[in-house]
């Protein structure tokens, strides 16, 4: 009986108190080293993790570990960027140069140590430095943990998708010559699936990339825009995708036969083989609705199914118009967070921080540029300077200098922002972060302006998911649009396009102690100060603070 009775409370102890799943530690080793390698009929060296293009991938689970050794062999100057990897009390292994790290200098390395907490989904590395990222760059593969199912049917197989652009000269030379003349650099001369062009004119060698399929068998595709500059459609003729998560937040499932996806985010879509079997164009090409050039290229690869003759006839597909506004309104719209029992939607609803942050592109003077002038990005009229020491050191050791904390939460001049251009488009320059307390819930109205070349602006929060809770045209009316703000099942995401002359408002809870960087992700606008930084302080004892940087922290 008193056997019985033990075995009884053992068995309620398993059910009441389960023993924890246990996570794994990943350890990859990056070499960054250069690489030759032959796209659009010719053969250039460029910036690659382990001679790969793109990089090899991260594959872990939530919960897991992920320890990555970086071991710089080139010439450049390098950090590697964990994109949407939430990096709870890991600042130090967040990567953007000068903000949370100096970078790898040449022969040597630093090791990335960080945990996926609470993640699951698909997210990206690149580098976070100058334009290296055009070459160097990967998938973060982050599964459920063991015996937990996704939230929608389970694929046949999974395949990762990463879509870029290709110059074929060298990109770093590329943006310091633009820098140095004040002019907007060359555009890239194609754009790519998993390093591959497709055909192109007057190359019989660029060749396409292929995915094979087997008839009535269900895929994932884990699309990924690692592009520097150029906002993308994604379609396969004659099939249907499921929108099911983005940015490695799960969605309510959504069909559609087009997505867009900005620089910087990440879509996984359910594919069903469910047409006659053949081969089916995927295709590429850019979004932009206002007058700024773009690389016009649309690259092509291919969906087979399997079984065809060696040689089958390819049904090509129609893209949208590259100022195909409607679409992208469209789509956007139409993603909503599962907020499902299991993953439900956090919004904050009291906000402690309301900001109002003007985006865009200004032009200050600059005496050694070509017409005196040089293109410049800002957040409320402030152009960010890079410090040559990295913040999130300056904050923890209390180096003064670097940085100060008194970022305008709102813009110095107002104006009508999507309006007549000011006459006066010069910038204040400076190296400022906003300081938030740890746990404060922050509301950020991103405004797009007219200056220059009012474009959409795809912008990153490091450090933090957000809720895009509303969306417009136009200028925000701070007294009608929170009215149809949706704090029910806003899409949660790490990356969101703000509107070419129009707004987004996100909201996000500043949990995670840290210097976080704000930025548009078209690396222009990076590159000319279009960004900031949030300064989230301590809480209270060690498991709210910032543990001390690793011994191997780079110097500068």
């Amino acid at each position: 009986m008193a056997y019985r009775f033990s075995m009884i409370l053992i068995f309620l102890a398993a059910v009441l108190f389960p023993a924890p799943v246990e996570s794994a530690v990943r350890h990859y080793k990056f070499n960054v080293v250069m690489t030759n390698v032959t796209k659009l009929c010719a053969t250039k060296s460029i910036v690659t993790v382990n001679g790969k293009f793109p990089g090899p991938p991260i594959y872990a689970r939530e919960g897991d570990t992920v320890i990555v050794k970086v071991i710089n062999n080139v010439q450049y100057n390098v950090t590697i960027h964990w994109h949407g990897v939430r990096q709870l009390r890991t600042g130090w292994a967040d990567g953007p140069g000068y903000i949370t790290q100096c970078p790898i200098q040449t022969g040597q390395s630093y090791v990335y140590n960080f945990t996926l907490t609470g993640q699951r989904g698909t997210l990206l590395w690149h580098a976070h430095i100058s334009w290296l990222r055009a070459t160097l760059h990967g998938a973060i593969v982050i599964l459920p943990k063991k015996k937990v199912p996704y939230p929608f049917p389970k694929p046949h197989k999974e395949k990762v998708i990463i879509l870029g652009e290709w110059w074929k000269s060298d990109v770093e030379t590329v943006i310091n010559q633009a820098m140095q003349t004040g002019l907007p650099p060359n555009l890239s001369d194609a754009h790519t699936i998993n390093g591959r062009p497709g055909p192109a004119p007057n190359c019989s060698l660029s060749s396409g990339y292929t995915l094979n399929v087997k008839s009535g068998k269900t895929y994932l595709l884990r699309i990924i825009n690692a592009a520097l500059n150029d906002d993308l459609f994604f379609k396969i003729a004659n099939h249907n995708l499921t929108v099911v998560d983005v940015d490695a937040c799960y969605t309510k499932p959504i069909k559609t036969d087009i997505i867009f996806i900005a620089p910087g985010q990440t879509t996984n879509a359910l594919l069903t083989a469910d047409q006659a079997p053949g081969k089916y164009s995927i295709a590429i090409s850019p979004f932009m609705d206002t007058v700024v050039p773009v690389d016009n290229m649309i690259s092509t690869g291919a969906v087979r199914y399997k079984g065809l003759p060696p040689f089958p006839k390819t049904t090509l597909t129609a893209m949208p118009p590259k100022n195909a506004t409607p679409v992208v309104k469209s789509y956007l719209n139409s993603l909503r967070s599962l907020n499902s029992k299991q993953f439900p939607s956090k919004v904050p609803l009291d906000i402690d921080h309301s900001l109002f942050l003007t985006i865009g592109v200004g032009m200050n003077p600059c005496a050694t540029c070509v017409n005196g002038t040089k293109s410049v990005g800002d957040i409320n009229n402030i152009t960010f300077v890079m410090p040559t020491t990295a913040i999130l050191q300056a904050h923890y050791y209390g180096i003064g200098g670097v940085f100060t904390d008194d970022f305008p939460g709102n813009p110095p001049m107002p104006f009508n922002y999507t309006g007549s251009v000011p006459t006066n488009m010069q910038t204040m320059n400076g190296t400022k972060v906003y300081r938030v307390a740890y746990n404060s819930t922050v509301q950020v109205v991103l405004q797009g302006t007219s200056f220059i070349a009012p474009e959409s602006h795809p912008t990153h929060l490091h450090g933090h998911n957000f809720y895009t809770v509303g969306s417009g045209s136009g200028n925000y009316d701070p007294e009608k649009d929170p009215k149809s703000f949706n704090l029910v099942d806003p899409v949660e995401r790490n990356t969101m396009s703000v509107p070419t002359a129009g707004w987004i408002a996100i909201r996000f809870l500043a949990d995670n102690p840290g210097v976080w960087f704000l930025h548009c992700h078209l690396e222009v606008h990076t590159s000319w100060g279009l960004k900031m930084a949030f300064l989230v302080d301590d809480g209270e004892g060690p498991t709210q603070s910032l543990p001390p940087p690793p011994s191997d922290l780079p110097k500068c």
